[in-house]
């Protein structure tokens, strides 16, 4: 990439701060301001939704509980999906009588039902494709993260942004946890002073992580990796931490317990003659929500929910490491490992004046608080303290974030609300990561796409 198309940072940080005041101020669809549909008073008037994707984070993450949340702001006038028995379950689910569209015909169900924001859960490698053309076709767009899986798919997406004059929100809800909001404000208040090295270590158990390797996610043509469809969350909330751009991306990984990793496998579990001999059976059959969205829907898209965890096809890592460094100094190890016998987080700040230790507990064989925080300073003192999340999806970050996006205008002081912009460096540098691993070497974010000059998220 040649000089003139590397990351100017100050640029993209006055670009930031203008557009995080601008979120504090006003909702996701008054970003443009320049279409005609978007001055209409949204006091008297719902926001209308379409969802693309209607598996279960479109269904029952987005999908139902914004229609009850919001039924005086919201409308869900449309569901898409390339199977069309699965939008009818999800439909009944969500329980708002949208019309319902099959995957090809997504522009007739934008001109048909004009949403204002389309909401995309889709398989993550085809967010790029709906967010694009939803944009094209005038409407602003809700991405579950990661925004894309490939670098190419980056640089289209900032492309028809800035062409199109839309907006991009990403569902990142890891800014919007009681601890990451703590953390960014002990970080903000610089206390601690520079930060000068982050460790974050993400801890699967054999329940949580088993289940990437019997979806979709197992293959990297679906997922990117996890270092693309889970570590974009963490990866984004680094980005966020230490205020900083990422430079460069070393990696490992390997694929140590699921996949090939076993003698016996099968199809899926309904179907396998080792279920004696698997600790991962599972009986589909008793989960009504998994039956009525996968199940029952089988015959058009031959997608098996429970699909075998030895499936010699699962090509991602299952345990990884990855180092990188960012343009202000700060040094990143992160690693995830997914066949833990315990579940959580822990995640320490090395700076000038001290450190700061969060451990997220999630489940183990012990008791422990949820989320445990201890400060350190240089000179001896150290306190202690402990935090219960609200109830509700991911801790109550979900309800956070949707609050965020649906409810009146309101103060976001942490710039918790996440654009493409975000979106983007994030998956940039699990993109990295993974052809670090691929290669060998070392991979400049800015060797990865081209970045816009003036980039509106």
């Amino acid at each position: 990439m040649s000089e003139n198309s590397k990351i100017d940072r100050r640029k993209f940080i006055g670009n930031s701060a203008r557009l995080i005041a601008a979120t504090s101020i006003m909702p996701i669809y008054s970003f443009s301001e320049n279409n005609e549909n978007t001055k209409i008073s949204k006091s008297s008037v719902k926001t209308r939704l379409a969802i693309v994707g209607t598996g279960s984070r479109g269904s029952t993450t987005w999908g139902k509980p914004v229609v009850d949340a919001y039924p005086d702001r919201v409308e869900m006038v449309a569901l898409c999906d390339i199977n069309i028995k699965r939008a009818e379950a999800a439909n009944k689910i969500i329980g708002a009588n949208s019309k319902l569209y099959d995957a090809k015909d997504f522009d007739r169900m934008i001109l048909e039902t004009k949403p204002d924001i389309v909401i995309v859960t889709t398989t993550d490698g085809f967010h790029e494709k709906y967010i694009i053309r939803a944009m094209e076709l005038g409407c602003d767009v809700i991405s579950e993260k990661p925004i894309a899986i490939e670098a190419d798919q980056c640089q289209r997406i900032a492309e028809a942004e800035v062409r199109t004059g839309r907006k991009i929100i990403v569902g990142f809800n890891d800014r919007h946890t009681i601890n990451s909001m703590e953390t960014k404000r002990i970080l903000m208040s610089g206390e601690l002073g520079k930060i000068l090295a982050v460790d974050f270590h993400e801890y699967l158990d054999v329940s949580h992580g088993a289940e990437y390797y019997r979806r979709w996610h197992g293959k990297r043509r679906y997922s990117g990796t996890l270092l693309l469809h889970k570590a974009s969350h963490h990866f984004d909330v680094v980005n966020w931490f230490v205020d900083a751009d990422p430079v460069d991306v070393h990696a490992i990984g390997k694929l140590s317990y699921y996949g090939h990793n076993n003698p016996f496998r099968g199809r899926n579990c309904r179907t396998c003659q080792c279920t004696a001999r698997c600790p991962y059976y599972w009986d589909m059959t008793k989960d009504q929500e998994a039956m009525a969205l996968y199940g029952n829907c089988e015959d058009i898209d031959g997608y098996y929910r429970d699909g075998c965890l030895w499936d010699n096809e699962i090509d991602i890592y299952d345990t990884s490491s990855v180092h990188v460094n960012y343009e202000n100094g700060t040094q990143l190890t992160y690693s995830m490992h997914t066949f833990l016998p315990y579940e959580g987080q822990y995640i320490c700040f090395s700076c000038e004046n001290g450190r700061l230790d969060i451990r997220i507990n999630g489940r183990q064989a012990w008791n422990a608080p949820d989320i445990e925080f201890r400060l350190s300073k240089n000179k001896g003192e150290s306190k202690y303290w402990t935090m219960t999340p609200p109830s509700g999806g991911h801790g109550g970050s979900d309800a956070h974030l949707k609050d965020s996006i649906f409810l009146p205008p309101q103060p976001d002081p942490l710039g918790c609300k996440a654009g493409s912009r975000a979106g983007i460096m994030s998956s940039l540098v699990g993109i990295a990561a993974r052809q670090s691993i691929e290669t060998g070497l070392t991979v400049k974010i800015a060797d990865l796409m081209k970045f816009p000059n003036v980039w509106r998220g």
